[in-house]
């Protein structure tokens, strides 16, 4: 069994409790479950850099990244920085996250918040509207073509954008449907953890343009970015880059400068 059945099998466990101990009556009287979404892919197309910054503590591939900063302080960075987004990881297991993590940068910032987060379950998708959430990740590795389409339709009655993830042509061809916002490639086979941007190079040709077309991890260059945005990226999801600095706000904001600067 790989990382990602695992992680999978935890994650439906873990949703079973919090169903069994938060109503979704509760998730629905949120501050925030009336808000009006602040649109990440507008913002991709309309953006020199197309930086969506994420926070994240650890991962199964490097264990501890960085413990030393607080939600506010990443958020905050990240904003000043001029990201077009971040990213929130809530799995608390595997990637030292948690859903307080997600409110507490809604109540920092003003740019839109994806909720990054192994979704099986319409549950977990009000959970993310109800902490600040403007967005969530499908990933096509761990769904059918059928859970893809009724949770986007799901997210999208609640108003939330929806990023679905791919990493390979089977992938994207069952998931393709108007109910996405977005299409990310992910640059590391998550049952390998091999990267290599030829994934975003080899699948950006098979995603039709109404879809904003996203590269996901292993980018950590500026050069990286120029590679790939002849190829008709607008997005580039970037976490560990700045995370493992000692100041992730400034390691984006310099970042972002020298992009904008060569591009």
């Amino acid at each position: 069994m790989n990382i990602l059945d695992r992680i999978i099998i935890d994650k439906k466990q873990e949703v079973i409790l919090k169903k069994s101990i938060i109503p979704v009556s509760q998730l629905e009287a949120s501050v925030f479950f009336d808000k009006k979404i602040i649109s990440l892919s507008n913002n991709l197309r309309n953006s020199n850099s197309g930086i969506i910054a994420e926070h994240k503590r650890r991962s199964p591939s490097k264990k501890e990244i960085n413990y030393s900063f607080t939600v506010e302080e990443v958020a905050k960075g990240y904003e000043s920085a001029g990201a077009c987004g971040i990213s929130v990881l809530t799995d608390g297991k595997y990637f030292g996250g948690s859903l307080d993590d997600l409110l507490l940068a809604r109540a920092s910032v003003n740019i839109p918040l994806l909720r990054k987060e192994f979704i099986v379950d319409e549950y977990q998708i009000l959970e993310a509207k109800a902490h600040g959430a403007d967005l969530i990740l499908l990933i096509a590795a761990v769904l059918t073509r059928e859970e893809i389409k009724s949770l986007s339709e799901f997210a999208k009655s609640l108003g939330l954008e929806v990023l679905l993830e791919v990493h390979n042509q089977e992938e994207l061809e069952k998931s393709i449907m108007p109910t996405l916002d977005m299409i990310g490639v992910n640059n590391r086979n998550l049952k390998t953890f091999e990267v290599s941007l030829d994934f975003s190079k080899q699948l950006v040709d098979l995603i039709p343009n109404e879809f904003v077309k996203v590269s996901e991890s292993g980018i950590s260059s500026v050069e990286a970015i120029n590679e790939l945005k002849p190829y008709g990226y607008k997005g580039f999801l970037i976490g560990e880059n700045f995370m493992k600095t000692d100041n992730a706000g400034k390691a984006a904001t310099e970042f972002i400068e020298k992009l904008e600067v060569r591009s």
